[in-house]
């Protein structure tokens, strides 16, 4: 079996443990990780579902009243402002389950840890030449 066949099937099995209108919210954003970064590998990391593309880029989790999102420091760092309203830490942010996911804000953080990611590959690869 294809290995990202494979760990789609774990993202699937992931959101369908959760009550309905949680599964929608995740499936929503799973959706949104997908067109910010339609080459990025879906899989399964600390038991939550993560993105990779040259690395990790983000990775969310569900929780009782909340959905974790986890798009390292620097995603944080990036877009303090714009998540000064919700709870967060160093490397996460909390999206209330009683709220409408922030779309275009969650859509610009990916597209930003790809670039991020991505340029980062690209100095590794010069300073290899070099």
């Amino acid at each position: 079996m294809d290995q990202n066949i494979q760990y789609s099937e774990l993202v699937n099995e992931y959101i369908a443990a959760f009550p309905v209108d949680v599964q929608l919210k995740l499936q929503r954003l799973r959706q949104i990780i997908r067109e910010a970064a339609p080459l990025a590998e879906e899989k399964i990391s600390y038991k939550m579902p993560t993105y990779a593309q040259h690395g990790n880029l983000v990775h969310f989790a569900a929780y009782t009243k909340h959905i974790g999102f986890y798009p390292a420091p620097s995603g944080i760092l990036a877009f303090k402002e714009q998540l000064s309203r919700f709870k967060g830490a160093k490397g996460s942010v909390q999206f209330p389950l009683d709220e409408p996911l922030p779309e275009e804000l969650i859509r610009q953080i990916v597209e930003f840890r790809v670039e991020e990611n991505v340029g980062n590959a690209l100095e590794k690869k010069r300073s290899k030449k070099e």
